[in-house]
């Protein structure tokens, strides 16, 4: 007897209440197992791959690709019993008519009453399942096997099931918001992928107006917007990573009292070190940059003065002072802004460091972060330098009560010994927190912070 069992969207461990379904890793029909990778879901902070909870057969898609979903909603049925047998239909009489003797030939009867079939009601388990853990099969509800055609999600069809049409998330999000039926859009990607410039042209031939914004340049973070009629707008939804960055930054910006402070520097000593350890054969598999020493100079500056890294509990009325250091670097990514951090970083020689701020680069990049790597910050790096910015004035990440603006390191004319002469300069600004961080502390971390940068030596001095 086939038994069905509906999977609800779990807490990816980030303590969320929704995430958008990005990309579904299995059909209607598909033959599952457990931790089969299942669904990708965006949630606020990074790209999760979600795995199958049972081993059976994909029976319904309850929700589609690019939906908001709130953690605990439906989202997939499985049949646990694919294999198993059929049951035989009860026919049920009508009451009002005693049973008659069925002659050996006849019509059929007009009048006679469809077959039904009798389904157990459920005991009214919840449904919940620990992810990679299975479920028991005392919980599932048991019910006749659906012989109807499943469409793409779910809906009953009368047809015979049509070849899929195969896009990308971003690609289907366009044409939805767009209205166009992707299964009428000629495919021009390898192996009948319909791709984003198939779909703009089949937009183009049937309402040219509405692809007005589209034009010219490639401009993703359009893809989930609507058009207006007029082509002068798009309306894009606030979901996910811009969503939880945006009220983050509100609570941080009217919550914590934000003091900046500054200060310009020489970094040619920085320049002629990262230079050395560049063809230096223990750094050959790393990656060596200017940000690297600037991290470790943060550490240094936060063991000489760790009151620095705390945090304010408002709902206790005490600030919690942390005996570890997670490094956090500020990352652009196509979904927005995220602060991975590096756990335990004040452990770490420069070796290991360069390490950690490569694989936390690469996570960043190809959104792959996972959620324990944004959680438990305790002071952040944002390196506004890559973009040619001289420094600027750093929103606090939420609870923690320091950030360090690196800026653009340019060659410029300085008094060097008692001359001008051009020097590598750059500008470095920290933000903290005015509750837990005064202006002789903050203003004592950054100046340590730039020591070690005017003379990475002094390292040695502090160790």
């Amino acid at each position: 007897m086939p038994i069905f069992e509906t999977f609800n969207l779990p807490d990816a461990g980030e303590g969320l209440t929704e995430a958008d379904v990005v990309t579904w890793l299995v059909r209607i029909g598909d033959t599952v197992e457990v931790n089969q990778p299942l669904v990708e879901i965006e949630t606020a902070k990074s790209l999760v791959e979600i795995p199958c909870p049972v081993d059976g057969l994909v029976t319904e898609l309850l929700v589609h690709e690019g939906d908001t979903v709130n953690v605990g909603s439906a989202i997939v049925v499985f049949d646990i019993d694919p294999n198993g047998p059929v049951p035989e239909p009860i026919v049920a009489m009508p009451e009002s008519a005693p049973p008659e003797p069925e002659p050996s030939f006849s019509m059929p009867r007009l009048d006679e009453p469809e077959p039904t079939v009798d389904e157990p009601v459920s005991d009214g388990a919840s449904g919940s399942v620990l992810v990679g853990y299975g479920v028991s099969a005392t919980e599932a509800v048991r019910r006749p096997r659906r012989v109807e055609v499943f469409s793409s999600f779910g809906e009953e069809s009368d047809a015979e099931i049509s070849h899929p049409v195969f896009a990308k998330p971003p690609v289907r999000r366009l044409a939805r918001e767009l209205g166009i039926d992707l299964s009428t859009v000629s495919p021009s990607g390898p192996g009948g992928i319909v791709t984003r410039e198939d779909v703009i042209q089949h937009a183009k031939e049937t309402e040219p107006r509405t692809l007005a914004t589209y034009a010219g340049d490639d401009m993703p973070w359009l893809e989930s917007g609507v058009v207006s009629a007029d082509g002068r707008l798009t309306r894009v939804p606030v979901k996910s990573v811009r969503k939880r960055t945006a009220e983050a930054m509100v609570r941080s910006a009217f919550t914590a009292p934000h003091v900046t402070v500054f200060h310009t520097l020489d970094v040619s000593a920085t320049m002629d070190l990262v230079a050395r350890l560049k063809q230096d054969r223990e750094f050959a598999d790393v990656k060596v940059t200017p940000l690297l020493i600037v991290a470790k100079a943060l550490l240094f500056a936060v063991r000489r003065h760790p009151e620095i890294n705390a945090t304010w509990d408002d709902e206790r009325q005490e600030i919690v002072y942390k005996h570890y250091v997670n490094l956090g670097i500020a990352a652009t990514t196509p979904r927005g802004l995220i602060v991975p951090n590096i756990k335990d970083a004040h452990r770490y020689d420069l070796h290991t460091l360069a390490q950690e701020v490569m694989q936390l680069t690469t996570d960043a990049r190809n959104g792959t972060t996972p959620p324990s790597a944004t959680q438990d910050g305790t002071i952040t790096i944002t390196n506004v330098g890559v973009f040619g910015i001289d420094t600027g004035t750093p929103i606090l990440n939420p609870g923690e009560a320091a950030i360090l603006a690196f800026g653009a390191i340019r060659q410029q004319p300085w008094v060097h010994e008692g001359v001008v002469a051009v020097r590598w300069v750059t500008q470095l600004a920290l933000s903290f927190d005015h509750r837990l961080v005064d202006g002789e502390l903050g203003s004592r971390v950054l100046a340590d912070v730039a020591a070690v940068l005017g003379d990475p030596s002094k390292a040695l001095v502090w160790g």
